[in-house]
């Protein structure tokens, strides 16, 4: 691995465990359409995605009705889910690393802009972060990880070369080689081995220690 300038981090499944209030808001919102929900677990899936592709893909919404289910999620989740959540053990002496190393920290993240921000203040986190990267509320622009990494670079002046992804799903692996970048894939997350594997991450880690490690005693 290169000695890396700036580094790129996912927010939910990386830098939070953000399933309950996920899943609580997509319960809530599924039911506004009558759709029951037996077993919460199988809403992992919509830990990744913008939640426009996640109802599309996952439940077979139309456009319309995608749009309607956001409005929904989003009803409970802006006061509510938003905040039920937590910080990974190991991620903020992670990140209290890679500032005292000199490195850039940012987030490159799916979920609005406005949202990360709130979270990473309230979890008292927002101070290890040089720049917080994310979609706008209506999800239309910036609405995928490349996207919302072309605007990191370009709101800051930084280079693909100087720069790896760390994050927990497929999205961040194909967000980085879009930019020729290094990814390394956290297990602790919402991904599997299988899926990192697939999409042929670099490199694979347990904990956000052996992030830590592999950027630093690697660079």
């Amino acid at each position: 691995m290169k000695d890396y300038s700036t580094v790129f981090f996912d927010l939910d499944g990386t830098l939070i465990d953000s399933g309950e209030g996920v899943f609580n808001s997509v319960e809530y919102a599924l039911k506004k359409f009558g759709i029951e929900v037996a077993d919460k677990s199988k809403l992992r899936c919509f830990i990744g995605p913008p939640l426009t592709v996640s109802f599309k893909t996952f439940y077979g919404f139309d456009d319309e009705n995608a749009d309607r289910g956001v409005v929904y999620y989003r009803e409970y989740y802006k006061d509510k889910g938003i905040f039920e959540c937590y910080v990974y053990d190991g991620i903020e002496e992670c990140l209290k690393r890679l500032k005292e190393a000199g490195k850039r920290v940012m987030v490159a993240t799916s979920k609005p802009e406005e949202y990360a921000k709130r979270i990473l203040e309230k979890m008292g986190i927002v101070k290890y972060f040089d720049f917080i990267a994310g979609a706008t509320m209506d999800e239309k622009t910036r609405a995928n990880k490349i996207e919302i990494m072309q605007y990191a670079f370009d709101s800051c002046g930084v280079s693909p070369d100087d720069t790896i992804m760390v994050g927990d799903r497929l999205f961040d692996i194909e967000g980085a080689k879009h930019f020729g970048m290094e990814c390394i894939a956290v297990l602790y997350g919402y991904g599997s081995r299988e899926e990192f594997e697939k999409y042929e991450a670099e490199y694979i880690v347990n904990t956000p220690a052996d992030v830590a490690e592999l950027i630093l005693d690697r660079g």
